[in-house]
């Protein structure tokens, strides 16, 4: 979070029954990206936020103002300052654009000429002024998506909830809708769920990540994104993600980790960073496209084989071929471990693999990076 923005919305609530237990907070005019698995808390954290569930214990406060604990105070929906947008527009069928949007100020208590002005000025702020007339049957999905977040917005909200706002767009939709919301999220105080890391990186400020109801990890986009602490992460930024425990030898070179299946596993640590003490958890990342693949090597030792130095070598068994526009996407099994490695398709035609295949996957120690967990 930027240091300089005070927290606006705080989470530090449980519900037993979901097995959530979360502690969040977000700063004024901070834009946060919400990411997990399915089934991580991402739909109860808004739940929560939006005053569709009640917290088992904890609370969800706004400026300081509880709005929803364990004790029983609770604040409903409409009186809370914060919209959510599904990820289904919603728009009432019987009322035309403009009546859509002027909704909201008018359950505010707006009068009806100042709730249709409001609405039109956030219809421009959208660029669907033209839309006004029509009924929602009439909108294709990333024009009723933009008349939506008008609708969300003429709520005049200190936060805004959007539940992977994507989702329902074709691919065409979907590159205008990321330009608006760029822009009309700018300076405003708002949580996102997405599973792209292209979402994050063009409309976050800090990314959340959630696992099994808890929050893994959260930092700004771009470090979190380049230095995941999470398998999570790692997969979205696209990295190989080991888990293991620093060599408990003083002696032992600062970036060499012990990982079980896999054996020591040399990389290094990145500028600056504490090296984790003899023992203690440890991750290590790296590039699929600093994975080479060689065959199982038939002659005793593995003579033969040009593996380089330094470097990491295990054996692995190739599960799936994936194509990825110009390269190939070589999912492998190393001892229990998930890795990947990025082969052209000549690359992968010449060492005739298929699932099921025998291979060894090489990383360079300068490839890999490890830091503490």
């Amino acid at each position: 979070m930027t240091a300089s923005r005070e927290d606006l919305l705080t989470v530090d609530a449980g519900l037993a029954a979901r097995g959530v237990r979360l502690a969040l907070a977000v700063g004024e005019g901070e834009t946060v990206a919400v990411m997990g698995p399915n089934g991580a808390g991402k739909s109860t954290l808004f739940g929560l936020c939006a005053g569709l569930l009640r917290p088992d214990d904890g609370s969800v406060a706004l400026a300081g103002r509880v709005l929803a604990d364990g004790r029983g105070t609770w604040v409903p929906p409409h009186r809370r300052g914060i919209a959510l947008l599904a990820q289904e527009p919603l728009l009432f069928p019987h009322l035309d654009v403009l009546g859509n949007v002027a909704f909201a100020p008018r359950a505010a208590g707006a009068p009806r000429a100042e709730a249709r002005a409001a609405a039109a000025r956030w219809l421009r702020e959208v660029d669907a002024e033209e839309l006004s007339g029509r009924r929602p049957a009439e909108l294709s999905g990333g024009q009723a998506q933009r008349v939506a977040i008008a609708r969300a917005l003429a709520a005049e909200p200190r936060v805004l909830l959007l539940d992977e706002p994507f989702a329902a767009l074709d691919v065409a939709a979907a590159p205008a809708l990321r330009r608006l919301l760029r822009r009309v999220l700018a300076d405003r105080t708002a949580l996102i769920v997405t599973h792209e890391p292209l979402d994050a990186h063009l409309l976050a400020d800090r990314v959340v990540v959630l696992e099994s109801g808890r929050v893994a990890e959260s930092g700004p986009t771009s470090g979190l994104l380049d230095r995941p602490r999470s398998r999570f992460a790692a997969g979205l930024a696209g990295l190989n993600f080991v888990q293991g425990r620093a060599v408990p030898d003083p002696a032992a070179p600062a970036g060499r980790l012990s990982v079980d299946g896999l054996g020591e596993l040399s990389g290094t640590l990145p500028d600056g960073a504490e090296p984790p003490g003899p023992g203690e958890a440890a991750i290590a990342v790296f590039r699929p496209a600093d994975v080479a693949l060689y065959p199982v090597p038939t002659a005793p030792g593995g003579a033969g084989v040009p593996y380089g130095s330094p470097r990491n070598a295990w054996a692995g068994i190739v599960r799936e071929l994936e194509p990825r526009g110009a390269q190939v996407r070589v999912h492998c099994d190393a001892a229990g471990h998930a890795l990947v490695a990025d082969l052209t398709p000549a690359a992968a035609a010449e060492l005739d693999l298929g699932p099921g295949a025998g291979v060894v996957l090489v990383a360079k120690a300068a490839a890999v990076t490890v830091y503490g967990a």
